[in-house]
């Protein structure tokens, strides 16, 4: 089964819902994304807090915050160009070799995301 997420790593997304009410409305960088559970983590979006214990010498325990995991349905990707949140599309452009390449679009303004 092939999982393809209109969302990439670097991608600049908001929150649409979810939750945690305080993160909605809310953008950040995606960090890590998932394709196969269709999850992406992004950057200081919610924030879990995990006890843990020091499994070493020098590591350090205690409650450590971090970034969980949100489903790709509850954030929007915002478009570089024209800075709205906006759904993908994708067209057809003429590639370095002459085939025709793939390219995410912004519904929006019409302008290439990648």
């Amino acid at each position: 089964m092939k999982n393809n997420l209109k969302i990439k790593k670097g991608d600049t997304v908001m929150v649409i819902t979810g939750n945690n009410e305080k993160d909605v409305g809310m953008t950040g960088k995606v960090l890590v994304a998932y394709p196969e559970t269709r999850k992406v983590v992004v950057q200081g979006r919610k924030i879990v807090v995990r006890h843990t214990k020091p499994r070493k010498q020098g590591d350090e325990g205690g409650r450590i915050e971090k970034e969980a995991a949100i489903d790709v349905s509850n954030v929007m990707l915002v478009c570089p160009k024209c800075g709205k949140p906006t759904r993908v599309g994708h067209t057809f452009t003429e590639g370095k070799d002459g085939k025709s390449v793939k390219v995410r679009t912004c519904k929006k303004c019409g302008k290439n995301i990648d």
